[in-house]
């Protein structure tokens, strides 16, 4: 009959239906959650596991990150070796910097990195690690060419060379880092200068015979080139003093290689009796007292030796085979010890 309710039976069997229903879906909904917590829970495990894995950098390697986005941070590092490449590493890495923001920023800088840096450590390294420091060091005893062919070619410097005064540059080692442009390093060489000469010559003996903390440089230079030895430093400056003080030439064999060299500080052969004649305005064997500047950048020693220069007569020194000088008071004894030296030879 139409219309009519349905049985008792019939309502049984779609309740039990409608049960087995509602458990599939539930069961097929566990599963489902089951599923996607074992995917997401594997995919934060493979995540930490690159996060926290050493990487493949072979060595420590110091490697420039620019100013730019985190994708072109990224992109450097996996160029440099650091980082492994492919999208997932790329999206660890950017999730790792959004979740550990509150650490800081990431800097563009030249920064070291060690060899099997992990993508943690490099994080690290990116937000607090110090730039990398580069060092230059000047000698004692270089012209101002020799230093401006140093700093020119010195990596990791920008700009164009300034020209140097001689004798303006204290030599020293300087640290920089990547980018310092070549007029400021100079601008520091020589403010070094100014202030270590000025320091000095304040400090100096004043029963020496000069004139002005230029006079002090000039002759410093001397002595600088004249011996390489420390030791003798202040007995070489106390003969170019005593020299001074008599009206004597000072007869520096530097002086004149410097003139005959244009600067150069080098003639790559050995002074002869016609260089001695030479007409420049360093050559000490032709003109009296000191000459007009300095024939290269003296250190803070050879600065000090001539303020506190050794106490004597001696007016003559000749450098022996040993590598040691010989000083003497009178030219007698001075020909007697270049006697000996030719001899030796």
């Amino acid at each position: 009959m139409g219309g009519g309710l349905d049985s008792p039976l019939d309502l049984k069997s779609r309740y039990l239906i409608g049960i087995k229903i509602v458990k599939r879906l539930v069961t097929a909904m566990v599963v489902f959650l089951l599923l996607l917590c074992s995917i997401t829970g594997a995919g934060v495990f493979a995540g930490l596991r690159a996060w926290q894995m050493p990487g493949e950098l072979p060595r420590a390697t110091d490697i420039v990150i620019p100013h730019g986005g985190y994708d072109s941070t990224f992109q450097t590092l996996v160029e440099s070796g650091a980082i492994a490449p492919g999208r997932f590493n790329r999206f660890v890495f950017r999730a790792a910097i959004y979740l550990t923001r509150k650490d800081g920023q990431i800097h563009a800088a030249e920064l070291n990195f060690p060899a099997h840096v992990s993508m943690k450590e490099a994080l690290e390294i990116l937000r607090h690690g110090h730039p990398v420091q580069h060092q230059l060091t000047i000698p004692e005893g270089l012209t101002a060419y020799q230093i401006s062919a140093l700093i020119a070619d010195a990596p990791a410097l920008d700009g164009e060379m300034p020209t140097i005064v001689e004798g303006s540059v204290l030599p020293e080692t300087y640290l920089y880092l990547r980018g310092t442009s070549r007029a400021d390093l100079v601008k520091r060489m020589q403010h070094a200068m100014e202030t270590t000469l000025h320091d000095v010559w304040e400090k100096r003996d004043r029963s020496i015979e000069l004139s002005s903390e230029h006079d002090l440089l000039v002759l410093a230079s001397i002595v600088e080139k004249e011996t390489g030895k420390a030791e003798e430093r202040p007995m070489v400056a106390r003969v170019f003093l005593n020299r001074l003080a008599t009206g004597m030439k000072l007869q520096s064999d530097p002086t004149t290689i410097y003139g005959l060299s244009d600067g150069k500080g080098a003639l790559g052969r050995p002074l002869t009796h016609n260089d001695m004649l030479s007409n420049t305005a360093w050559n000490t064997y032709v003109t009296s007292g000191l000459p007009s500047g300095p024939i290269c950048s003296p250190g803070r020693q050879a600065l000090e030796s001539v303020t506190h220069p050794a106490s004597g007569k001696a007016l003559y020194f000749v450098a022996m085979p040993d590598g040691r000088s010989v000083f003497s008071e009178t030219l007698g004894e001075h020909n007697r010890n270049v006697s000996t030296l030719r001899h030796a030879h």
